[in-house]
């Protein structure tokens, strides 16, 4: 039996292609747009603004790509973290509509520039099951079913039969939803990476950004060695970081974690029941589930607010729980000891909708920040968006991504 790789992420671990590599931001520059941050969104913006002329460099304080992204299971899902009745209730039916429709835009964006690109990413579509095992639950669950029937949301309602059948789990109810689908991460950020480089923007890797400030027409951003004068910087970081130590009362920062099963052959998938689906549930925090290319089960959640400080002892305690959650869902999964385990940093907001603009305290400033457990499909979006704001070509839709969105 393989030994458990604890605290590494499978996507790094099983990366054996070319190596991105960029070299330290040294000397002073001048750009139209400097990005803070070389995850999936800041390459989507990096690529989309520098196909279209802009002078554009981008600063990672690492390694591209091996942040927020490499510790995502990297479900590209078009519903957000909360529920459409939820964000009905909150700003209205209509602006609900549109965050959903936004949404789902954003994955089939991303499923054609992966495939546009030729990025060997494992993309994969998939449909999602968002499943509840309580029947009072269920009955909410399925009033969010009609809800976003009503909207012109595209779903149904597995009863429990329908449920069992397809992913090998009893349980109350479940709402199917199609035209999801699922990446390697870190492949797929490598090739966003590689493609903005195609274009013409300037990758620096190890250029920890140590000060941003705004003057006049300009921001100045400057790192150890180096430093960068441009028209717009775009803080594509996911969360706010110390330099913007006045924007993190808006978000909550929580480590999630995740453990992954070796291959596993026909009969053994056969015996666990799981369908090609992606698997996620009513539970607070919740759990999430899929298959991945090599046939591994994927296995998350125990979500729990972030600590200062992380332990070795803390992963072996939530794998522990995470393989005990599985075992309870799957009874046949009791021999299936997981062969990673990992953890991840995200922040989540109060609406769970991402930030994604400008705000009044920063001027010269675009903000990717609080994509809670959907990085991969809010960070493309994002990616997008502030390609756009940059460039005047705002849509309305926006809006209910700013700062400054109303309630209802």
């Amino acid at each position: 039996m393989a030994r458990l790789r604890r605290g590494t992420s499978l996507w790094l671990d099983e990366y054996s292609g070319p190596r991105f590599s960029a070299p330290k931001l040294a000397g002073r520059h001048d750009a139209d747009v400097v990005v803070i941050g070389a995850g999936i969104t800041g390459c989507v913006a990096a690529q989309q603004l520098a196909a279209r002329g802009l002078r554009v460099v981008v600063l990672e304080a690492e390694k591209i790509g091996r942040g927020s992204t490499a510790a995502s299971t990297a479900l590209l899902m078009q519903e957000p973290d909360v529920d459409f009745g939820d964000l009905s209730e909150r700003y209205g039916r209509k602006a609900a509509a549109s965050v959903w429709t936004t949404s789902r835009r954003a994955v089939q964006s991303m499923i054609r520039a992966i495939a546009g690109f030729r990025i060997p990413a494992a993309l994969h579509r998939v449909p999602s099951v968002y499943f509840t095992r309580d029947e009072n639950e269920a009955r909410a669950l399925a009033r969010e079913a009609r809800a976003r029937v009503r909207a012109g949301i595209h779903c149904r309602w597995l009863d429990p039969d329908e449920l069992s059948d397809l992913t090998g789990i009893r349980a109350a109810g479940a709402i199917l939803t199609r035209g999801d689908a699922q990446v390697n991460p870190y492949v797929a950020c490598l090739g966003f990476g590689a493609a903005a480089r195609r274009t013409g923007a300037r990758m620096h890797e190890h250029s920890a950004v140590r000060r941003v400030g705004a003057r006049g027409s300009h921001v100045d951003v400057e790192t150890e060695h180096g430093a960068v004068r441009a028209r717009w910087a775009i803080v594509a970081t996911g969360y706010a970081t110390p330099e913007f130590k006045p924007l993190a009362g808006r978000f909550r920062m929580s480590h999630t974690y995740v453990i992954a099963t070796p291959p596993l052959h026909a009969g053994q998938r056969r015996r666990l029941g799981l369908g090609d689906v992606m698997l996620w549930d009513t539970e607070r925090p919740y759990h999430y589930g899929r298959w991945t290319a090599d046939h591994r089960l994927l296995f998350g959640g125990r979500d729990h607010p972030r600590k200062r400080r992380t332990s070795p002892a803390t992963l072996r305690r939530r794998t522990a729980e995470l393989t005990a959650d599985l075992i309870d869902l799957y009874p046949t999964a009791r021999d299936l000891a997981p062969e990673y385990a990992w953890e991840g940093l995200f922040a989540t907001t109060p609406d769970g909708l991402p930030y994604i603009g400008s705000h009044g305290r920063y001027p010269r400033h675009l903000f990717a920040l609080g994509y809670g457990g959907n990085g991969m499909t809010f960070g493309f979006l994002a990616g997008e968006m502030l390609a756009r704001m940059i460039r005047g070509v705002a849509k309305p839709e926006d809006e209910w991504f700013r700062f400054n969105r109303r309630v209802r």
